[in-house]
């Protein structure tokens, strides 16, 4: 497939076009998009032409987004072939998610010592506000907003280069549950196990946000990796996944 395909019903295209402004950050942002919500499938080949056509742009900001992309992660290069949309395996799952629960460890570490009230309150209104969505019914907000979290943490444990390294998986990670779709029945379940997490963080116990957060994120590796069969296809036939 070379470029998205249009919503049912409509006859457009799938993009609409964009201003001149921080255009290429901009573009990148819209091909991430496209790419997490199926638009563009694993494999699907980014045609520059079509997508500079749709967006009303010339072809070279297009051609530094999809660079961008192959920064991230979420497309590859093939020479003399173009950029095509990255095609995951559960290695690679497996893998992304035992860096994260590298990361995550370590900024809980650095966090306990310098949590202040008002990160604290932060933290705590962000899980309120996942069980909210969980009452709306929103699971793509619920996604966004439960990597929010734990971006969050980052951000507070003060550690840019990490930071930087966490916000490169969270597009790979994002890709991976997008394929699968809801990792559990009970919308609340993903609020409550972040809960944990902030009680630990709040009693200043680095021993126990490691040991929270070791299970919080390894559940869901297991859970996502489960979901992929080995030739990197999601398994949304396995029972768990329903």
């Amino acid at each position: 497939m070379d470029t998205a395909t249009p919503p049912a019903g409509g006859g457009g295209p799938l993009l609409t076009a964009l201003d001149q402004n921080d255009l290429v950050n901009r573009i990148a942002q819209v091909l991430t998009d496209a790419i997490l919500k199926g638009g563009f499938k694993p494999g699907a080949r980014l045609t520059e032409a079509t997508i500079a056509r749709d967006l009303g742009v010339s072809r070279a900001p297009v051609r530094e987004a999809a660079r961008l992309l192959e920064n991230r992660g979420l497309v590859v290069a093939m020479p003399r072939r173009g950029f095509f949309v990255r095609q995951f395996d559960w290695h690679d799952l497996d893998q992304i998610y035992d860096l994260r629960m590298c990361l995550e460890r370590h900024a809980g570490a650095l966090l306990v010592g310098s949590l202040t009230d008002e990160m604290a309150s932060k933290l705590r209104a962000q899980v309120a506000f996942l069980h909210r969505l969980a009452e709306d019914g929103d699971g793509e907000r619920q996604i966004e907003e439960d990597l929010k979290f734990h971006r969050m943490i980052c951000v507070f444990a003060g550690n840019r280069r990490l930071l930087k390294v966490f916000d490169e998986l969270t597009a790979e990670t994002r890709f991976g549950i997008a394929m699968i779709g809801r990792l559990y029945d009970d919308p609340h379940q993903i609020a409550r196990t972040h809960e944990p997490l902030l009680d630990a963080l709040v009693a200043r116990d680095a021993g126990v946000f490691a040991a929270a957060s070791d299970y919080h994120i390894g559940t869901a590796r297991e859970r996502v990796v489960a979901m992929f069969s080995a030739d990197g296809a999601p398994r949304r036939g396995d029972p768990s996944s329903e």
